[in-house]
């Protein structure tokens, strides 16, 4: 079975045979899976040599500027770094050192950001296995060291309020990246520019103004429905 998955925000597209990175099952949000790994003691792995793989969904942006007090100009300055995404400029954290740490892992080897870490780091070492209505998730077998792990629900393990209405935002926005892309194919080189400035102009650069998360579900959708309309989408 080939999966397409996206790493981070929902960036970087690569195709896998899900036989050959996984359990072989697809689990949804009540579903018990191997992930419960004695909160991490002693281990880090998962946060160094990512390259730039941990691409940022707006959502992401917006807890991390709330959390951390600044806006992603000054996240910019240190912690995170933009690069080119299947054609979109799209912000992912930034790996430090010779030996490529996140920029957000503090001496003691912990996450400085966890309570409004990324979705991509809540979601490890799952995976997500887009279809055409949404999305399961995956148990990536090889990429977590911690090899004796505990069953734990998948909504759990996420740690994410109202799951369900983030999983909207999540295939909405995974979505929107696909018809984005398959845009870019249609133009020339200084609209491609355009069109990957506006969406990080949109849903990056322009701060959401919401204080709680149904209030950025709302303004996210609002302006995800307004670019649409400019797209064309």
């Amino acid at each position: 079975m080939a999966a397409v998955k996206r790493k981070g925000g929902d960036g970087m597209k690569r195709n896998v045979d899900l036989n050959e990175i996984s359990d072989g099952r697809l689990y949804s949000a009540n579903d018990m899976v191997k992930v419960e790994c004695g909160d991490c003691a002693g281990c880090s792995a998962c946060c160094q040599n990512m390259g730039t793989s941990v691409v940022l969904d707006p959502m992401d942006i917006w807890k991390m500027q709330r959390g951390t007090g600044r806006m992603l100009e000054k996240l910019l300055k240190k912690e995170l770094e933009l690069n080119v995404v299947d054609g979109i400029i799209l912000p992912n954290l930034r790996m430090n050192g010779t030996r490529e740490v996140c920029s957000f892992l503090n001496e003691e080897g912990r996450c400085s950001i966890h309570p409004y870490r990324p979705g991509i780091c809540r979601l490890f070492p799952l995976g997500r296995y887009y279809e055409k209505n949404g999305f399961h998730y995956f148990l990536q077998i090889d990429e977590c060291r911690k090899k004796s792990r505990g069953k734990m629900k998948v909504k759990k393990w996420l740690g994410i309020e109202n799951l369900k209405t983030y999983e909207t935002y999540i295939s909405r926005w995974h979505e929107f990246l696909n018809k984005s892309e398959d845009g870019m194919k249609e133009l020339d080189e200084q609209n491609q520019k355009v069109l990957t400035l506006l969406i990080l102009q949109r849903f990056y650069q322009t701060p959401f103004q919401a204080k709680e998360d149904e209030e950025f579900y709302r303004e996210f959708f609002e302006r995800l429905s307004s670019v649409n309309e400019i797209l064309g989408f």
